[in-house]
């Protein structure tokens, strides 16, 4: 064990601003229940602010599993299943809304890449295991004609991204457990740059199966059309 606690003196300094930051009544209407209207699912990474990317800044608005690759399933006695992180707020609380949230360079992304192209898995096991699920869905992809198996590296792992963005939304869809009155969204979230110049920006990319960069944009606002972009072919 380390001897150095200055992060956790950070953690402790951080978490007092955020008490004396809040209004007296902040967690008033959500003291004994929630009723959030999305469940967004994001990948496990330090990168992408679940909340704050949605200008979210009330508790209860936005129920936030995250996994490795934003997977929206688990494996149960070698049957998938979607993650419980999904489906309570969905069965339990009201909500009506699913969002899958991949982000550009996404390192899950790129290990199973990797591994599908012959490396190594990158351990250790409990890791390996979230890169073992994603692989196919990356085998998938790199046969399906959207990729361009002849770009760099980061260009490619970011339309596997997408991709993935997408068969995550379609296991949702697919899955038993969730109802068919559950709209279903997938999101890029880019802080690179790759869509466009806009840091930050989540790139709206599926609208309940549909993946039709125009189609989308026709379900948005005008000032919104720019979000719609998409980097398959």
């Amino acid at each position: 064990m380390g001897t150095d606690h200055a992060l956790l003196e950070e953690l402790l300094a951080g978490n007092q601003r955020h008490v004396e930051s809040l209004p007296a009544d902040y967690f008033a209407d959500v003291q004994t229940e929630q009723h959030p209207g999305v469940v967004a699912i994001c990948c496990s990474d330090s990168r992408v602010p679940q909340e704050q990317m949605w200008g979210v800044d009330r508790p209860g608005a936005i129920f936030t599993p995250s996994t490795l690759g934003n997977q929206v399933c688990d494996e149960d006695h070698g049957e998938r299943i979607v993650d419980g992180g999904m489906l309570y707020p969905i069965h339990h609380t009201g909500t009506t809304v699913a969002a899958v949230v991949g982000h550009t360079g996404c390192g899950a992304v790129t290990a199973a890449y990797r591994v599908a192209t012959g490396a190594e898995l990158p351990g250790p096991p409990g890791v390996d295991k979230w890169i073992e699920m994603l692989s196919p869905v990356v085998e998938e992809a790199l046969e399906s004609g959207l990729i361009d198996a002849d770009a760099d590296e980061d260009r490619i792992v970011n339309q596997l991204v997408e991709y993935n963005v997408d068969y995550q939304a379609r296991a949702l869809s697919d899955s038993d457990d969730v109802p068919r009155d559950v709209d279903i969204y997938g999101f890029v979230y880019d802080f690179q740059g790759v869509y466009g110049n806009e840091y930050g920006r989540s790139y709206l990319v599926n609208v309940n199966g549909e993946t039709d960069s125009g189609q989308i944009s026709e379900l948005v606002p005008d000032a919104f059309e720019t979000v719609t972009e998409s980097l398959l072919f």
